[in-house]
């Protein structure tokens, strides 16, 4: 594809670095046949840490607060808002130390076990299987079950399968239906261990290799008409030996997809405060996740090699950032603000999802509530949405639409003699021939002026919103939970074709064609 540099003037007066005037760039977008963006990379994952499950998504039949089935009816809303495709659960870490029948029949007969990984703290069991997939049922999202590897076994894997898919005759279908569930769930995505390179075993990739091909082998997808797809549990940031072992080991026909997990901080060990931050911690925060092009490029080319044709996917199904825990909270529920920095997260990882979706089929965000990165907060009967959620929410008009590819030199965001791309686009077409483009501008200070050629598309103009606030370190509290919303955005022209939009510092920009 053609790049199309800056102007010549644009390009001296960035280099002499003159404060205040705002770089340009211009963007072609093609409309050529292209694959979809899946929508599964706009996924979710809810994990039993800290208050995610237990007074995040699940306060009990009993509370005061709305609930369907125990689960807050405000956050069931927002997350059908979001027409979230697809939801990991019951983790992470904890999963492969999770026995799912642990989680099954009458609350008062299910034992009790020792969060280990999690703050130490006693899980009750209350939430389990039924109301997780249940949930995903009202929510109009896919169930995604990572399984107990690490400490399980491989029978337990086999009857939970049976369990939630087997509609006839059988111990674990008997049991379903002794258990106020007739008909199965169908569940299609299936975790086979969660990060087995760290906390599910510490495991070589050779030794897990091996491990995955057994559980794989006793996969069967019973009643499910659209068989089981199967997720490797992948690699950690940039080991890429470790996509390279599984690409090569474990036969093709025993697997769909292949996980990776990265975060976004300021440096591993010295996270920094989530709201408490310069922008020299801003600057290594934002390096950390525009390193997902990285990432998903070399790991792509690995599994191009061993996979041609693309039949095995990548999974990012961790990602979000990471910071120090909110002061006074437990240091194991890793409990953390949400500002207009993880907007920025948020609209460049998506953005590089959807330019891979060749490979990448699926992401969830870490986590859902009250966890890391986070959509929502709550505290009591109060529920905030983050400046994330309001990401989510702008770009779910990518979700299932045809991906428009585009080639741009970005200006550059500088400081202290570094630098990074500021601008990051993505673009895609629906089934009703209607254009989103999603624009991100990381520059702390500097706007930046973007110019689309349009040229080959029908358009008669755009409507636009935007997310954007005063200062990198803006938040939405429980007593201001509107102080960052989207709003209309006018600050751009377009005429024959061309659309010049000017994006403010630390910006998301969504255009919708008309």
């Amino acid at each position: 594809m053609k790049k199309n540099s800056l102007t010549r003037l644009s390009i001296v007066l960035f280099l002499l670095g003159f404060s205040g005037l705002s770089a340009q760039t211009k963007v072609d977008i093609e409309d050529q046949d292209s694959l979809l963006i899946n929508r599964n990379i706009y996924g979710h994952f809810a994990e039993h840490l800290g208050r995610s499950i237990y007074d995040g998504l699940y306060v009990g039949e009993a509370s005061d607060i709305p609930n369907t089935d125990g689960v807050r009816n405000d956050l069931i809303e927002a997350l059908k808002n979001l027409q979230i495709p697809i939801l990991r659960w019951p983790g992470g870490c904890f999963a492969d130390t999770y026995h799912w029948m642990d989680g099954i029949g009458p609350k008062e007969d299910r034992p009790t076990i020792v969060n280990q990984w999690w703050g130490g703290v006693t899980e009750d069991n209350s939430f389990g299987t039924h109301n997780f997939l249940n949930l995903c049922e009202e929510l109009g999202a896919e169930p995604y079950l990572a399984a107990n590897i690490g400490s399980g076994t491989v029978k337990e894997f086999a009857d939970w399968i049976q369990y939630v898919n087997h509609d006839g005759t059988s111990p674990m279908a008997d049991l379903r239906k002794e258990n106020g569930r007739e008909k199965s769930w169908g569940v299609k995505y299936w975790g086979v261990g969660n990060e087995m390179w760290g906390c599910g075993g510490n495991m070589t990739p050779e030794y897990y290799a091996n491990l995955y091909r057994q559980y794989a082998t006793f996969m069967t997808s019973w009643d499910n008409e659209t068989g089981l797809y199967r997720i490797a549990s992948g690699a950690n940031v940039d080991d890429y030996h470790w996509t390279e072992v599984l690409m090569r080991d474990v036969p093709h026909n025993l697997i769909e997809g292949v996980a990776l997990h990265s975060y976004s901080f300021v440096e591993w060990g010295n996270k920094g405060d989530a709201v408490d931050f310069n922008e020299a911690q801003y600057f290594s925060t934002m390096h950390t996740a525009l390193r997902m092009e990285e990432l998903v490029t070399k790991h792509s080319a690995i599994m191009d090699k061993y996979d041609p044709k693309g039949n095995i996917e990548l999974i990012v199904d961790e990602w979000g950032g990471w910071y120090d825990v909110q002061e006074d909270t437990n240091p194991g529920f890793l409990y953390q603000q949400n500002t207009m920095r993880d907007a920025m997260i948020a609209g460049v990882s998506l953005n590089i999802f959807n330019n891979h979706s060749k490979r990448v089929k699926m992401a969830n965000l870490a986590q859902t509530v009250n966890v890391l990165q986070a959509v929502a907060l709550t505290d009591g009967a109060k529920m905030l949405l983050t400046p994330t959620y309001h990401v989510m929410e702008m770009y779910k008009v990518h979700q299932d639409a045809k991906l428009l590819p585009v080639s741009f030199d970005s200006p550059q965001y500088s400081y202290e003699g570094e630098s990074l791309p500021a601008v990051s686009v993505s673009a895609s077409k629906d089934d009703k021939n209607v254009i989103h483009i999603s624009a991100v501008n990381i520059d702390s200070e500097k706007e930046n002026e973007v110019e689309f050629d349009l040229s080959g598309f029908d358009i008669d103009d755009f409507d636009a919103e935007i997310l954007v606030s005063d200062k990198l370190q803006d938040h939405n509290t429980f007593d201001i939970p509107e102080k960052i919303i989207p709003k209309q955005f006018k600050d751009f022209k377009f005429k024959r074709g061309n659309l010049k939009i000017t994006l403010p510092p630390f910006s998301v920009v969504v255009l919708e064609s008309k």
